[in-house]
């Protein structure tokens, strides 16, 4: 049985790894800072969560697995809510978004500052 776990636990360590890897590719590729930040929310922290998770099974302690699930948490909450009100201040900075974004559904809003 431990060395199930610790196969589990490599398999999520690599999942998270790579999901990590393609959220680092997406905020260096992608154009401006709205698609950037679609690949930071989304890819980062299922990457980090996959490796909390590992690690909680790895080392297979209650205090750990209860740090790595409140870390868990804490990254869920707080990922998207960070990335909007990034998405939000650069909105209302008017930073352009790329030229090929054709579709703006705040343009007939009324957003005001703070």
């Amino acid at each position: 049985m431990p060395m199930l776990i610790a196969y589990i636990s490599g398999v999520l360590l690599v999942a998270g790894a790579l999901f990590s890897l393609t959220a680092t590719i997406g905020v260096l590729r992608f154009p401006d800072v709205y698609t950037r930040l679609h690949a930071a929310a989304k890819a980062g922290p299922v990457g980090a969560g996959f490796v909390l998770v590992a690690v909680a099974l790895a080392i297979f302690s209650p205090p750990v697995a209860l740090r790595a699930l409140v870390g868990l948490v804490f990254l869920v909450l707080t990922a998207p809510v960070a990335a909007h009100l990034v998405a939000r201040a650069a909105y209302l900075a008017e930073v352009p978004p790329d030229t090929l974004t054709k579709v703006n559904d705040l343009e007939n809003e009324k957003l005001t500052r703070g």
